[in-house]
């Protein structure tokens, strides 16, 4: 637990809920610090502005609520694209690439305000409080993080309310009983978990999805876009260029619309448990189709293999919490290399759920139709020359053959 006499005042990550208003108060009432509230706006289709007019009926002075969803989709998301990164197979990151950003903007807060500690409201069962943590020692090796679902006494949703009410905090009808499920949400994905969803051999309810339609009820006629790239990144769509955040957000109504990117995944956490969510990342499922589209006409083989091999690493490493690590900034210069000649447009058919490549081209393509054509070509390419080519591969193999065999070539 922290020093509660040295904290004189804390930046608190504030949604405006009822849980972070329940921590504003009790960080006011456990430390008797002054406390700065700051409120992210990552795309998560909230309205903002009541956060700022609850913070203020609990005494805030200094009141921080910022758009950062351009920051968030040029200097994380798509960072984090460039490498094709999955974790285990299939999730996206949406609530891991996150946490990084608002770690690193309340420490700026911090400092500009004279703060000496920061706080979350993450529970000490799940990896957002070792990614927002593991952010902020990175950032500031001597802040002082106050993480109240580690600290306070509190053993039940009814002792959080009998709280909230003891000290004027506005309790809706709705946060007076337990929330189905517990949503996370911003502009690359919405996340849900617990409650009804914890048990996995169970179907999740069709409403738990808020950003998708029902592949079965998207339209029954095929679309076609067109996404382009440069050195990596998404520019256009249809050949309108568009901010990062624009596009994404433009590629999450062509996924609503289309049923794409919903995802029911049982994961492994990094403190050590399963959980399982269900997650809907709609415009993030159209880019890495269409990132990978594109990078398999620019990259190189050799190239192309090692980011494959490299890509597991890296997005363990962001789903850990290590965004900050020097091992995650020299994974990502060699990836970022890789991009120098990764431009060009991509075309892809979204249908019920699902999202296709279906041409591709760029100025810097290194597919050459003539070697490849099965008609004969005027290329450096002499079919006999393969012979030798899979005599010198197969000559070990010759070698283990013939001692297995106690035979010799």
């Amino acid at each position: 637990m922290s020093d509660k006499k040295s904290i004189k005042k804390v930046v608190l990550a504030y949604s405006g809920g009822l849980d972070t208003s329940i921590i504003l108060k009790w960080l006011q009432v456990t430390y008797g610090c002054e406390v700065v509230t700051f409120t992210a706006d990552l795309g998560q289709g909230e309205e903002l502005e009541p956060a700022r007019r609850k913070a203020e009926l609990l005494g805030i002075q200094q009141i921080y609520i910022e758009d950062l969803r351009e920051e968030f989709v040029r200097d994380y998301v798509f960072p984090m694209f460039r490498a094709n990164a999955v974790y285990e197979g299939i999730y996206l990151l949406g609530t891991s690439i996150a946490r990084p950003l608002i770690a690193k903007r309340q420490i700026e807060i911090a400092h500009e305000t004279g703060a000496d500690a920061v706080c979350h409201g993450a529970t000490g069962k799940g990896n957002d409080q070792v990614r927002f943590e593991l952010s902020y020692y990175a950032l500031d090796p001597n802040i002082t993080v106050v993480a109240p679902w580690r600290e306070w006494d509190f053993k039940s949703r009814t002792a959080l309310i009998d709280f909230a009410e003891k000290n004027q905090i506005l309790v809706t009808k709705d946060k007076r009983g337990d929330a189905p499920f517990s949503v996370d949400a911003n502009l690359l994905h919405t996340s849900s978990e617990g409650k009804l969803l914890e048990d996995p051999a169970v179907e999740a309810p069709d409403y738990v999805y808020q950003r998708t339609v029902s592949p079965e009820d998207a339209p029954n006629t095929p679309e076609i876009i067109e996404v382009g790239f440069e050195k990596g990144d998404a520019v256009s769509i249809n050949g309108e260029r568009l901010s990062p955040a624009t596009l994404l957000t433009t590629l999450n109504e062509y996924g609503r619309k289309h049923g794409i990117g919903r995802l029911d995944l049982v994961e492994n956490r990094y403190v050590g448990m399963k959980s399982r969510g269900v997650y809907e990342t709609p415009g993030g499922t159209i880019l890495l189709q269409a990132h990978r589209g594109i990078e398999s006409i620019t990259l190189d083989r050799g190239a192309a293999h090692l980011k494959d091999e490299l890509m597991p690493k890296y997005a363990e490493l962001i789903y850990n919490g290590f965004w900050f690590s020097p091992e995650r900034e020299m994974l990502q210069a060699a990836i970022d290399k890789s991009q120098e000649f990764v431009t060009g447009a991509v075309r892809l058919k979204l249908y019920k759920g699902s999202a296709h490549v279906v041409g591709r081209e760029s100025p810097f393509s290194l597919y050459n139709q003539e070697l490849v054509t099965f008609e004969e070509g005027a290329v450096a390419y002499d079919q006999h020359d393969a012979a030798g080519f899979i005599k010198l591969n197969a000559l070990r193999l010759r070698l283990t053959g013939a001692r297995r065999n106690k035979g010799t070539l």
